[in-house]
């Protein structure tokens, strides 16, 4: 059986998407990251970097998102091109700039515009920036054809929406998505597909926490509150 941990973060909802899209058989294990259940040590036993999603298949343990998005298409044989399909190289190619790129610089936009106690004009510039140039390059890469990869739908796209379903708060930008068209009109696509519907659903599943307090703060943003380290140094 197929174990599911996740919030409602655009991590987990591209795992939950692919879940609902393969319609397989999961047992949904909420962690509340506000109430620092993730940092628990039967948590850390599954993810030593205390994220989520974690997925787990009897004795398969994966982590990070596009990882099992990898792990689950290879299982099912679904939403992915087959072995020696040229498209299966710009497949890594494209999860991985998701990954390592579209994701990451996301996120520290929205964590210095909303969260950061300080708010350095230099970082908020930066990642904001940096976020939006990426989605940019995924529209540009959408203008060519209705999905990432073309004519199909696949794991890509997943993991693009997972994030895109976040962007104007992430960017403060209630117009964004007029900037970026392709990409609306594939979140569009996605968003009416039944398995969409059941994703967006989990939040019926379990409360999760929603005061963003001191205990939230120091959960998720434990730096906030470590001793200010000299640069050089490591952090203990």
């Amino acid at each position: 059986m197929i174990r599911f941990f996740y919030n409602m973060a655009p991590n987990p909802m591209k795992v939950a998407l692919f879940l609902y899209e393969a319609d397989l058989e999961h047992e949904l294990v909420p962690i509340d990251t506000k109430k620092a259940e993730q940092h628990t040590d039967t948590f850390k036993a599954l993810n030593p970097n205390a994220k989520l999603p974690v997925l787990t298949d009897g004795d398969a343990v994966i982590f990070d998102s596009n990882a099992i998005l990898l792990y689950l298409a290879e299982k099912t044989g679904q939403f992915l091109p087959p072995e020696g399909d040229a498209n299966r190289g710009a497949l890594l190619s494209w999860l991985m700039f998701v990954a390592s790129g579209l994701g990451p610089f996301s996120g520290q936009a929205v964590h210095f515009r909303n969260f950061a106690p300080e708010k350095p004009p230099y970082a908020v510039k930066r990642y904001d920036y940096e976020a939006r140039r990426h989605w940019q390059i995924v529209d540009d890469r959408l203008a060519k054809g209705p999905y990432m990869l073309g004519e199909t739908y696949t794991i890509v796209d997943m993991a693009v929406w997972g994030w895109g379903s976040r962007l104007t708060y992430m960017l403060g930008d209630d117009a964004i998505m007029e900037k970026y068209p392709n990409l609306d009109r594939l979140m569009s696509e996605i968003d009416a597909r039944p398995a969409a519907h059941r994703a967006a659903a989990l939040k019926d599943h379990h409360a999760f926490k929603a005061e963003f307090d001191e205990a939230a703060m120091r959960s998720l943003y434990p730096q906030v509150f470590a001793p200010d380290i000299e640069l050089g140094e490591s952090p203990a």
